[in-house]
């Protein structure tokens, strides 16, 4: 969509979300659960477990969907109308650059909580992401800051259930904890501590556990013949037999290589909604790689 015809068409979705959230007025759902909006969804994993019984989730990026290139849906926009908070990233991530300002108009009241409040950001490995590496939550480190910033978000909306979200937050804190551990420790004693990924979504990881990301991906673009040769000629001195790719995007770069080099393509998916189930899934596949 051009910005001109999609600076237009966010303005009628707009003036159409606010008069249909004003005849909704006196037909709330009989549910009395706490709306709230992420962006992706790790996130949702986060609120569901300090929010519990007492909120509703809506994630705004599906499974499969880039938060590179994701437009909302006006059913999407709806619901954030209707939303007692919304939880953003807040680490620069594309949909909430583009977006975030548009969802907060239709709905003035809503809180919106800056996940990455406390997090120390460092530059992005993506020329086509410019400034900060916005994707903080693929780090337990980060994420257990974030759990912090959403409880107190959720507080701050239903300060009366303040008990039972700090009661959950430790809960899911200390699971964090402990896969932060495991990590740790089943990485401590890899001696190939280089791995090659597609996109450069795991600079957190990387840096929380000693690790060094190689991106093939530049510009958000597909590589050019010179850097699938650069990334066959670095794979082949570190004897790297593993290139790790997302859902998200076209894996055909990821396959070249992996044949160049007598290797294989494996998928790691950073925007998976079971966060812990995920990351253990991700440490057995880099374990194994780096060996």
């Amino acid at each position: 969509m051009s910005s001109k015809y999609g600076s237009v068409f966010f303005s009628l979705l707009i003036i159409f979300v606010l008069a249909a959230s004003a005849l909704s007025c006196g037909q709330e759902e009989m549910s009395d659960k706490i709306g709230v909006v992420v962006t992706l969804q790790p996130q949702a994993e986060f609120v569901e477990n300090v929010g519990g019984e007492m909120v509703k989730i809506n994630v705004m990026v599906p499974p499969g969907a880039s938060p590179h290139t994701y437009e909302p849906t006006p059913g999407q926009m709806t619901e954030a109308a209707k939303a007692k908070m919304y939880a953003k990233v807040g680490s620069g991530v594309e949909f909430e650059l583009t977006y975030m300002d548009k969802i907060a108009a239709v709905n003035k009241n809503m809180l919106v909580v800056d996940c990455s409040k406390g997090i120390h950001l460092t530059a992005s490995e993506d020329p086509d992401e410019p400034g900060m590496d916005p994707h903080i939550w693929v780090s337990p480190r980060n994420a257990q800051i974030m759990v912090q910033n959403i409880c107190a978000g959720l507080i701050q909306v239903d300060p009366e259930n303040k008990a039972y979200y700090e009661m959950n937050r430790d809960t899911y804190l200390d699971k964090l904890d402990e896969l932060d551990i495991e990590i740790s420790d089943k990485l401590a004693n890899i001696q190939n501590r280089a791995f090659i990924v597609l996109h450069p979504s795991w600079g957190y990881f990387a840096r929380d556990y000693n690790l060094e990301q190689i991106a093939i991906e530049v510009g958000g673009k597909e590589p050019s013949a010179q850097d699938i040769a650069r990334i066959i000629e670095e794979a082949k001195k570190r004897n790297i037999k593993v290139i790790f790719a997302s859902p998200q995007f076209n894996p055909q770069s990821a396959k070249v290589i992996a044949k160049e080099i007598d290797g294989r393509v494996i998928l790691i998916d950073n925007l998976a909604r079971d966060y812990i189930a995920n990351l253990q899934a991700v440490l057995n596949e880099l374990s194994q790689a780096m060996e």
